[in-house]
């Protein structure tokens, strides 16, 4: 299970649901073009993607009603609204914990790496980490594995080398001694904090002792056509990862694929620091950095996974918190001088590929300026439950946390229509 996650909130106009017959205030500056699917149409800017339409449903009737980054990414991300809805809440203990971590409570935490990956995170919304990123009331051992930036070479890889001279037998006698004064740790009345700390160093020991999970975070093993196939900046080299976990046996991987929303405030410049939050200059934003870079690496992700067989076993998912409102303006409050779309949460896309979606469908439909579902109307917590259900769960069962209460896995009904 791979979800890339758009942070930020990606219109669904300049994506996967463009309105050409609406006016031009309406639908924006770019033009639709058609796809590989006959009556099937997508942004002029994602001309890869639109060749590989047949090998993917597009979702066009997302919705909710949860207008700020924080608490909408903490929905996305959990399947429950937060206290807080519509407002950028810190990350707190009694946070629900992602889904990631749910899956790792219910399954365990995995014999290769871990049961649940986040690539290129934490999602910044705009410059704090954004709620719903990790395990919350189940406690930091239940946190999925964090990858941050990956572009700086080997040095920015995880990387579980011993140090010279420490070989494994040294290195059990070391965690046998951990265990003991762990044991010495439980008599002073702290016994939950320790606990919870020998759980990632359990996991560390794990990964130490396990050469081939090693492997999956060495991207140097790509040859260069294939690493310049993704893009070598943060979003390319996150989905190259996440191929190469599910190859691993991870079972989710979650790919911010960029980790700041509003990144162009303070480095218009920079490419990768581009996000979705386009308020203003959209259109130059998306046209010179957004959806190129999305288009070749998406592309490229759903490719290669095809070409390898994995994708028939692979689910993909592909959203954000919430889409961009159906009418163009410029907004005072924010930087840039051309107009753009403010949060909208009413409708916005989704696509699904792999473990059996239908190709070449689209499921769900908006109203003619994409401003409100028509049919088909799927939330957050739909998502979850289908994620849930591709990975073996039942989306109903229940998981207790560390004060032993229970908590429903999803709150949703699979999306049937997704599959075949």
């Amino acid at each position: 299970m791979i979800v890339v996650f758009l942070n930020g909130g990606a219109s669904q106009l300049e994506t996967f649901d463009p309105k050409p017959d609406a006016p031009r205030e309406i639908r924006g500056e770019f033009e639709a073009i058609a796809s590989a699917v006959p009556g099937t149409f997508v942004s002029e800017h994602l001309p890869l993607l639109a060749r590989l339409a047949d090998r993917y449903t597009i979702v066009r009737s997302m919705s909710h009603d949860d207008l700020d980054h924080g608490s909408a990414t903490y929905l996305a991300l959990t399947g429950r609204y937060h206290a807080r809805k519509s407002s950028n809440p810190l990350p707190t203990p009694e946070d629900i914990p992602t889904f990631g971590a749910a899956v790792k409570r219910v399954i365990g935490p995995g014999r290769s790496i871990d049961s649940a990956v986040t690539v290129n995170g934490p999602a910044l919304t705009p410059e704090l980490p954004a709620p719903g990123q990790n395990a919350g009331l189940l406690g930091r051992e239940y946190d999925p594995f964090l990858v941050g930036d990956l572009t700086g070479g080997p040095a920015s890889w995880p990387s579980f080398d011993l140090p010279a001279g420490l070989n494994l037998e040294r290195l059990r006698t070391r965690k046998r001694m951990l265990e003991w004064t762990d044991a010495l740790r439980d008599s002073t009345g702290r016994g939950e904090l320790w606990r919870s700390l020998s759980g990632v160093q359990d996991r560390a020991f794990e990964l130490l002792e396990n050469p081939a999970g090693r492997k999956a975070f060495d991207l140097s093993m790509e040859p260069d056509a294939v690493l310049d196939r993704y893009g070598r900046d943060r979003s390319g080299l996150a989905c190259l990862l996440a191929r190469r976990l599910v190859e691993a046996g991870v079972p989710l991987v979650t790919v911010i694929w960029n980790n700041k929303g509003r990144g162009q405030d303070l480095e218009p410049d920079l490419p990768q620091a581009q996000g979705w939050d386009t308020h203003n200059d959209l259109f130059d934003v998306m046209r010179k950095y957004l959806l190129p870079r999305f288009d070749k690496t998406l592309s490229a992700l759903l490719e290669d996974l095809e070409e390898r067989g994995l994708l028939a076993s692979t689910l993909v998912l592909c959203l954000g918190e919430f889409g961009r409102a159906p009418r163009v303006a410029l907004e005072p409050r924010f930087a840039g001088a051309s107009p753009g779309r403010k949060h909208w949460a009413n409708v916005y896309s989704m696509i699904a590929a792999g473990a059996g979606v239908q190709r070449g469908a689209v499921l769900g439909s908006s109203d003619k300026f994409a401003a409100y579902p028509t049919s088909d109307r799927y939330g957050p917590w739909d998502v979850h439950a289908t994620i849930a259900a591709a990975l073996g769960l039942d989306p109903d069962m229940e998981y207790r946390d560390r004060l032993d209460r229970p908590f429903q896995l999803t709150l949703g009904r699979p999306i049937s229509g997704l599959f075949e």
